[in-house]
């Protein structure tokens, strides 16, 4: 039912940009005819005209659709953040890149569900794991895999120094147990004391979860929830997520979109900078894109940047399937 609903979804949608095509070649028609009455030859080309950009930004957008050819690139995606080397300066930043793509999930109306969130005591968060549901949301993440570099006067700074923070952005496609099974005998699971900041009900039971898949060495680590059945359920989530991606990208040479090494959390591998001083600027490193006005790139308006390494990749598989 659910690809039923979705190729009636992709059939309507080519039929709304087939009328809308007609009734602009319908009224540049009558407005020949009408030359005569001035008046309403002008109101006629304006409606077309008006009708012509309507269906523009339509096929831009289905054009950017297109480019969500990968395997998963439709599923849910699993996000997670860690602060590089730094301290308080660092997670200060982790914090702020989460509320920006939080900000940028309500506007693209997809629900976030917080899987593992550990806060630190003074500032900012020591890692956070989302769970983002909707339209290819994958698809629009993988873009934001990489490392992430802010310049700014720092708040923590007492002499109003200059710092450069960096964090770490993981994504990987949620995926469900039929696509992907591990055996639960391949899991090591620790269970221990939550820790950071949370009240009076941290660190009074073994609530936390950390999984360990033990052919690969892959972690995955919940602490979130009060109950360690809550726990196990999200750490075996996220495991499971991070199993089938690197199972993939063994096997899978055609989804060159999941590849990647994970590298330091510093210099020289940054994929996009954020500098709030001397000057106010975001460039994304891959395709050279910049914007100015960083509060609003921080408050979520990052689509650019998305649709702009989406056309690059596309590019590049579209180059590597003609040669």
């Amino acid at each position: 039912m659910q690809e039923l609903n979705h190729l009636r979804e992709e059939v309507n949608r080519v039929e709304e940009l087939q009328n809308l095509a007609e009734d602009i070649e319908l009224l540049l028609q009558l407005s020949e005819e009408t030359q005569e009455n001035e008046d309403e030859a002008r109101e006629l080309t304006e409606e077309a005209g008006q009708k012509i950009k309507k269906l523009e930004k339509k096929l831009e957008q289905l054009e950017l659709e297109l480019m969500f050819s990968g395997s998963y690139d439709a599923h849910n995606a699993i996000f997670s953040i860690n602060p590089g080397a730094g301290g308080l300066e660092s997670q200060d930043w982790a914090e702020m890149l989460m509320r920006m793509y939080l900000r940028w999930a309500e506007r693209k109306g997809m629900e976030v569900e917080v899987l593992d969130y550990l806060a630190d005591i003074e500032a900012g968060i020591k890692s956070v794991t989302l769970l983002i549901k909707g339209k290819n949301a994958y698809g629009l993440l993988k873009s934001e895999k990489g490392v992430h570099r802010m310049v700014r006067i720092s708040p923590f700074d007492s002499q109003g120094r200059r710092h450069t923070s960096f964090a770490s952005v993981e994504v990987v496609p949620e995926v469900e147990e039929e696509e992907f099974h591990i055996d639960q005998e391949e899991v090591k699971v620790d269970t221990f004391r939550a820790k950071g900041a949370g009240g009076q009900h941290v660190n009074t039971t073994d609530s936390a979860v950390r999984m360990t898949h033990l052919p690969t060495g892959i972690v995955a680590q919940c602490q979130n929830e009060r109950s360690q059945h809550s726990n196990r359920y999200h750490a075996m989530r996220i495991l499971q997520a991070r199993v089938a991606e690197y199972y993939r990208k063994q096997k899978e040479e055609e989804l060159e979109e999941l590849k990647g090494e994970q590298r330091e959390i510093a210099w020289g591998n940054q994929i996009r900078s954020y500098t709030f001083h001397p000057f106010t600027l975001v460039k994304d490193h891959r395709t050279g894109v910049e914007a100015g006005n960083v509060e609003s790139v921080m408050d979520g308006n990052i689509d650019h940047f998305q649709e702009s390494y989406l056309r690059l990749i596309s590019g590049s598989q579209s180059g590597a399937g003609e040669s």
